[in-house]
């Protein structure tokens, strides 16, 4: 049995909610970013517990297809610029085409109708907040930064960070209160 989880964006959120599947002694077969595998299948009195301990930690369940693909999309968009530092070898319309197996602008236009931004928008905010962590770690040089999140040069970067936060690179280091978006509520 699969469920899909709503708002799993990182590594610890898969340890969190596997640690309260098993709390209930729920076996697990795999706990992915938006889905948990189940060894056996749930009784309601189960699922509705589960909901309720996921809810009190910002997750819920997803039911219906739409809501699900858009999960999936924001996960793989998530997972590739936060986890796997934008390791992206091809355009996003094929990766993300690729990987759930759909044609793209049939995504696209899901994505956009459901929230009422493009998966572009989206995947550059994602960028934009890994930038803003990586400035404020002050390990990486500006280059380094956009080195590792495929950003053709240093201009690109530091014009679509200016873009979106109204703020230079190097301006947002030096201001005392970093505003950075949780990863959920992009």
């Amino acid at each position: 049995m699969t469920l899909y989880i709503k708002n799993m964006v990182c590594a610890r959120c898969k340890m969190v909610v596997k640690s309260e599947f098993e709390k209930l002694g729920l076996q697990t077969v795999s706990v992915e970013l938006g889905e948990v595998e189940l060894q056996d299948e749930i009784n309601d009195a189960q699922k509705e517990i589960l909901l309720k301990n996921l809810q009190s930690l910002g997750f819920d369940f997803l039911d219906d297809k739409k809501t699900k693909t858009i999960e999936k999309i924001k996960n793989l968009i998530v997972d590739l610029v936060h986890q796997k530092n934008g390791e992206l070898k091809t355009n996003l319309s094929d990766y993300l085409a690729e990987n759930l197996n759909q044609d793209y602008n049939s995504l696209s236009n899901l994505f956009s109708e459901i929230e009422n931004t493009t998966i572009e928008k989206y995947f550059i905010s994602q960028k934009i907040e890994k930038v803003k962590e990586l400035l404020i770690y002050n390990e990486l040089s500006l280059s380094e930064i956009a080195d590792l999140l495929n950003y053709s040069n240093i201009a690109h970067l530091s014009n679509q960070f200016k873009k979106i936060t109204g703020f230079t690179p190097t301006s947002f280091k030096q201001l005392k209160d970093k505003n950075r978006i949780e990863i959920e509520n992009l």
